[in-house]
């Protein structure tokens, strides 16, 4: 949520970021709804005070033994008028804190322009493609000889899920514990999150109420299942003060993810590059202000290093302001190359949401011992979402035999140095 103090006093400069972001400006609309709640809350504050004054007078009288049958009636008028403004001010509000949640983040004052994802900035590149006259089968042609069952996943639930069996289960395990290690040596504390989230976790964190299409609610909508296990993660302190030395907390997880692609149907429905149920890692910070972009930094870092563990070539982009998420202010994209599909595929997108997040989840720290609280910065990364690290592994470790190399990082977690088809 954006600092409405901020809006008020720079709303030209708001504006333009929106823009900049390619969002819908409610910045008006937002003042005056702003504007019209001060002036309603005055209404109400002075309709209490008079109703006050008027109940110490009806006293009075009563105590004197007097008659106060008019003050009595011009009571029960103000109650009237009162109750009348309260339901004013709670309808300005309601209207009011739904623009608040529908405005996007603001992208740093240095992320670059565009619309889309053609725009986004090269900022580094790890690791050389494979180069073949004859490139590798793709993932969805040499899976399903691995364990990789698009069919049946299909029969139990629909299109965009996948069965997992034999070698493919034991490589997700294997991904996965790889993954929890590799972040738990590096500083993160593992955390192991719920999969039902309520929707006040979801406000929290952006998703809602922007992105509830793409959400597989149950309960009449109360509950959800959650798209990353950032969500549960950041809600974790929730409406919590946090101390100074405590920061920056760092958490790590796992969970599988839920979505529906709402807003994707008709895209790449072959193979894992676009699932409705994946799993995947999750990073989560929670750090001083003056501390997160050197954190963004820091936690870009870490999911590129569990890629170069696994040895798969990346590149980092720096996403143009258009390719921002709803939540992001600056954000990096690690894509790895799947040479079967001679694509560049996401894996992990590291960003910083400075108090964003943590204004609608109200997480706080206090910076000295009875000082004023303020709000954290928070990010999250994914390190590393499988599906597309999966397609990785298999196209880029890829045999003429059909068999799939495994990275030696994964190699302890496997109990084995490769994936044969015959074994599927």
């Amino acid at each position: 949520m954006l600092d409405i103090k901020y809006i008020r006093a720079n709303p030209e400069l708001v504006k333009a970021a929106l823009e900049k972001k390619h969002a819908m400006a409610q910045i008006d609309e937002f003042l005056s709804k702003d504007a019209s709640r001060r002036d309603k809350l005055q209404e109400v504050e002075k309709a209490r005070h008079d109703k006050n004054t008027l109940s110490e007078k009806v006293s009075k009288l009563k105590r004197a033994g007097l008659a106060a049958d008019e003050q009595v009636a011009e009571s029960r008028e103000m109650d009237t008028r009162l109750s009348r403004l309260q339901a004013e001010l709670k309808q300005v509000e309601a209207d009011l804190d739904q623009i608040a949640l529908s405005l996007p983040n603001l992208p740093d004052a240095d992320v670059p322009p565009g619309e889309s994802s053609d725009q986004n900035v090269e900022v580094r590149a790890w690791g050389e493609p494979r180069g073949d006259d004859e490139p590798p089968l793709p993932h969805w042609d040499l899976g399903p000889r691995l364990g990789f069952d698009f069919e049946r996943g299909a029969k139990i639930s629909g299109s965009g899920f996948v069965a997992y069996t034999g070698q493919a289960a034991r490589l997700q395990r294997a991904l996965i514990n790889f993954m929890l290690d590799f972040n738990t040596r590096r500083g993160y504390t593992e955390a192991w999150p719920p999969y039902l989230v309520n929707r006040s976790s979801l406000i929290g964190t952006g998703q809602l109420p922007k992105l509830e299409e793409d959400m597989y609610g149950v309960d009449s909508g109360e509950m959800f299942l959650i798209p990353t296990a950032e969500v549960p993660l950041t809600n974790l302190h929730r409406d919590e003060i946090l101390a100074a030395e405590q920061l920056p907390i760092r958490y790590c997880g796992f969970s599988a993810c839920f979505r529906r692609e709402a807003g994707a149907a008709g895209k790449d429905t072959r193979g894992l590059i676009r699932v409705h149920q994946f799993d995947k890692v999750e990073m989560v910070k929670f750090v001083l202000p003056d501390r997160s972009e050197e954190e963004l930094e820091l936690l870009t870092q870490d999911a590129e290093a569990l890629l170069q563990a696994l040895g798969l070539p990346y590149r980092v982009m720096l996403l143009c302001a258009g390719d921002l998420s709803f939540a992001a202010a600056r954000c990096y994209d690690l894509e790895v190359y799947a040479p079967g599909v001679d694509r560049w595929l996401e894996v992990s997108s590291c960003s910083n949401f400075r108090d964003f997040q943590a204004r609608r989840a109200n997480i706080r720290y206090r910076p000295a011992p009875g000082a004023r609280p303020e709000f954290v910065h928070t990010l999250n990364g994914s390190g590393l979402a499988l599906p597309r690290i999966v397609v990785s592994v298999l196209e880029h470790y890829q045999r003429p035999d059909g068999s799939v190399a495994l990275p030696p990082a994964l190699q302890a977690y496997f109990d084995g140095d490769a994936l044969h088809p015959a074994a599927a």
